[in-house]
């Protein structure tokens, strides 16, 4: 060789740093040198890493849009201030079979302290009451909507004509109060 190297270029190639001119050092690293050792460097690959994973599994592995919507409406009922309402019957579990009885709606009772909310499901939708009656609002978490407010009347009676379609949740506020139930099939 007459001390040219590839494309015309010098042995030490066009920056005379003993690289190809390619971008990269020779040791696999684009021209900021070998990888930084200890924490800094640790915590940049890593995250790079895992953006890559992430990007990766969107493409080839994506969150089916169902899961999606589900994690939502649980993050919904997200409120560290709220009450759990516990389910205390439920006619599927609970009820005594009765011979004859076809398509009889779904019969749900929950507690939370001193308040009771009856709630009965059916094709046509949810019909229920809040005990003691008070003033409040009621809302259906789930479907393809993230929340659904439904009106309570001074008997604190509540209607809703939408039947719940899958997992659905119901959160009542009372003034400043919060309560939410445990998620349920309808």
């Amino acid at each position: 060789m007459n001390g040219q190297g590839v494309n015309g270029h010098g042995v030490n190639g066009p920056d005379g740093d003993g690289s190809a001119g390619d971008g990269f050092d020779g040791n696999g690293f684009d021209g900021a040198g070998p990888p930084r050792d200890g924490p800094e460097g640790d915590e940049f690959s890593d995250a790079l890493l895992e953006e890559e994973l992430r990007e990766a599994a969107a493409v080839l592995d994506p969150v089916p849009e169902e899961l999606r919507q589900l994690a939502l409406d649980a993050y919904a009922l997200h409120d560290l201030d709220a009450r759990v309402a516990e389910l205390t019957f439920d006619s599927l579990v609970d009820a005594l079979p009765v011979r004859g009885a076809t398509d009889a709606p779904r019969m749900l009772t929950f507690r939370a302290g001193e308040v009771t909310v009856d709630v009965e499901v059916t094709e046509a939708g949810l019909m229920g009451q809040v005990l003691p009656p008070r003033s409040a609002r009621v809302e259906v978490l789930g479907g393809p909507q993230t929340c659904r407010p439904v009106p309570v009347d001074t008997l604190g009676r509540f209607t809703s004509d939408t039947a719940p379609a899958g997992p659905f949740a119901l959160r009542l506020r009372t003034g400043a109060d919060v309560i939410v139930t445990e998620w349920l099939r309808a």
